[in-house]
């Protein structure tokens, strides 16, 4: 999730849960909201690692800021840092319950995006996701500033944030009875097809709550499909149209499914006895253990032959660019180097981590 989004979530929440009666030592309703929407920021502040290397920011990001089990500290660190913002009239233990429950909603708003975050770190590097909301979700975002307008404009502050913030998690519940079908319909085509075997899973898309990214995973073989789940007749982009509107339009009803087939490592040899030679590289190590749906992106030659990875979870129809392509290169001496692909022919070398 956007960290503006996490930062508006989180005074909401603090104006949410406000004390109905406020008692001298409690905190001011304006600082509350203040302290709610900086603390709730503060676990993005871990993209700092991007700038040690694209390798360090899949490998840290939504780590150990983002987890249950550091989060005691981390909210006693800015409890802290709140008392000294405010010249220390109140003691840090007026601001803990609030640093404590933004950090928990920061998570829990990351948790329910498909990316993945790192819940137990140190403790463990496994990624979580339940998957229900794409990363940048206009309505999501919309039911927050609605709800802190009206817990602004309103004589009954409280109540009306309270009610913005179970809006919220009603819309979040919606989209979770959305991916179950969506993820269901997949099934079905699954076992029509005889894909005893196969693995669904769904994937929220932008735009729409109703929109869907459907993977059929069978072996090597992987299908998917973008689908709208309310649509009942496709509709065709038009050159005018917004960018919103054509990436909507590739969504099509469930009865007008288009599927395209890709193979994990290629359909011919010798790609494929490349792509695996490549993709079982020690190097790549740190994108095995991340990507979820990898697939080739293509294999090239010229001063050196590459394999370019890509993580399906991050196409986005419409999108020139897909985030986190990586690959290998085998030089015409037999040397093997780790690269980064921006855009369709910038190579960036990467140091592997040791």
């Amino acid at each position: 999730m956007d960290t503006l989004t996490h930062a508006l979530s989180g005074a909401l929440l603090a104006r949410a849960t406000a004390p109905r009666r406020e008692r001298p030592e409690a905190l001011p309703l304006g600082r509350r909201t203040a302290v709610g929407f900086l603390a709730t920021a503060a676990p993005d502040l871990d993209f700092i690692v991007g700038t040690l290397g694209p390798v360090e920011l899949l490998l840290y990001h939504r780590g150990v800021t983002h987890s249950f089990v550091m989060l005691p500290l981390w909210a006693w660190l800015l409890a802290h840092l709140a008392r000294l913002l405010w010249r220390r009239d109140r003691p840090w233990q007026a601001y803990f319950p609030v640093t404590a429950m933004s950090i928990a909603l920061h998570i829990a708003g990351d948790l329910i995006t498909a990316y993945g975050t790192m819940i137990f770190a140190p403790l463990s590097d496994t990624r979580y996701s339940l998957g229900t909301t794409f990363i940048i979700d206009p309505w999501f975002t919309a039911v927050i500033v609605a709800a802190l307008a009206a817990s602004w404009l309103l004589p009954w502050r409280r109540a009306a944030a309270a009610a913005g913030s179970a809006a919220l998690l009603a819309y979040v519940v919606f989209q979770w009875v959305l991916l179950e079908r969506a993820q269901a319909w997949g099934e079905q085509m699954a076992r029509r097809e005889g894909l005893a075997t196969a693995t669904v899973k769904a994937l929220p898309r932008p735009v729409s709550p109703f929109n869907w990214m459907v993977i059929v995973a069978d072996g090597d073989e992987v299908r998917y499909s973008f689908v709208n789940l309310a649509r009942k007749e496709a509709r065709s982009p038009w050159p005018e149209g917004s960018f919103l509107a054509q990436l909507d339009a590739v969504h099509r009803p469930l009865a007008a499914a288009k599927w395209e087939r890709l193979a994990r490592f290629g359909d011919q040899e010798p790609v494929r006895s490349f792509a695996r030679e490549a993709w079982a590289r020690p190097e790549l190590a740190f994108f095995r253990w991340f990507a979820e749906e990898p697939v080739l992106y293509r294999v090239e030659s010229g001063s050196a032959t590459c394999a370019w990875f890509q993580d399906l979870r991050f196409h986005v129809p419409g999108r020139g660019n897909w985030p986190f392509r990586y690959g290998m290169c085998r030089e015409t001496n037999g040397r093997w180097a780790l690269f980064r692909l921006i855009g369709e022919t910038t190579r960036v070398p990467i140091r592997p981590l040791r």
